[in-house]
């Protein structure tokens, strides 16, 4: 008998320890924002950077996802270097790029939106914003834009209101807008693009983000939506800078409940005779985000808006949602 009590106690402790296994292969990919999967490790490696919200489930609040975003994302030109250009990519270069939060400037000059960053032109206007963002959510609809609208500089010959301008803009295309106000879901506004409004408006019109205070950490509190926001710019020190925005990142790691974090990472510091030098910041700012990243890499951080976004950044910030 004590010959067979042996091989029967090796034997449990085998099974055991193959259930213990697997018990912890499971809670290795227990992310209850992951769509299910039979096979998770195939789901991961399945999505890419342009369709990287196709293995987020449905139900997961945009408030639980970590979201690569890009500061005045229409700004690519500059009269002097490191005045005016904030980004390096295209509106379509970043959405490709993991990028999912955009913040565009408006000038409303002759009844249009003509993209500005300050006094200075982009180039570019909103319908070649608006299209870049519609073909990028028609090629990947599993995909949503969260898109923040802001006036920005002096209106000039315009015969009606900026918000009735926007309005004209979402009638040529309304089935590829979301305008609710409140803090959505992923599976509510996929191949959308979703209003964050930084103008005043007659009536509900996206998540209100009117109440921006200027150059300071802050909360927006509305019926509909709760948002908590970094956007410290006007950077006397670029130390400070980044303890306001790490200080953000971890706030938003810890909060358990449905709040927005937008922590732009993005400044300017001003120079000889103060011309902002928005390099200065960018420079000292995104290395500290590789960092932060590469050693944070799993959890929820909020929307985080960077000047001159690349796809390696953008990737680290996406990881956290896996």
């Amino acid at each position: 008998m004590r010959k067979l009590q042996l091989p029967l106690f090796v034997a449990l402790v085998l099974t055991f320890s193959a259930c213990k296994k697997e018990e912890q292969t499971k809670d290795t990919f227990s992310n209850p924002n992951l769509k299910s999967s039979a096979n998770p490790n195939a789901q991961l490696l399945s999505f890419s950077l342009n369709n990287w919200m196709s293995v987020v489930a449905d139900q997961t609040s945009i408030a639980a996802i970590s979201i690569p975003g890009t500061h005045d994302s229409g700004a690519t030109q500059e009269p002097v270097a490191g005045t005016a250009k904030c980004q390096n990519l295209s509106i379509t270069d970043q959405l490709n790029a993991g990028v999912r939060y955009l913040d565009i400037r408006c000038r409303h000059i002759d009844n249009a939106f003509a993209i500005h960053h300050g006094a200075i032109y982009q180039n570019l206007n909103f319908n070649d914003v608006l299209n870049a963002s519609i073909n990028f959510l028609n090629s990947h609809p599993t995909e949503t834009i969260i898109m923040s609208v802001k006036e920005e500089h002096t209106p000039s010959n315009n015969t009606r209101s900026f918000e009735q301008t926007f309005d004209a803009y979402v009638q040529q295309n309304p089935a590829k807008w979301d305008l609710g106000n409140n803090i959505p879901t992923l599976g509510s506004i996929r191949g959308k693009i979703r209003l964050l409004r930084r103008f005043s408006g007659s009536s509900p019109k996206g998540i209100d983000a009117t109440a921006w205070a200027d150059n300071t950490t802050f909360d927006i509190n509305n019926a509909a939506a709760n948002l908590k926001v970094q956007d410290f710019y006007n950077v006397n020190d670029v130390n400070t800078k980044w303890t306001k925005v790490e200080t953000l990142l971890n706030e938003a790691k810890n909060d358990a409940s449905n709040r927005l974090y937008l922590n732009y990472a993005s400044g300017y510091k001003a120079g000889i005779f103060s011309i902002p030098s928005i390099t200065t910041v960018s420079n000292f700012i995104n290395p500290k985000i590789t960092t932060f990243f590469t050693n944070n890499t799993h959890g929820k951080f909020g929307i985080i808006p960077l000047d001159f976004v690349d796809s390696n950044r953008s990737q680290l910030i996406v990881n956290t949602n896996f």
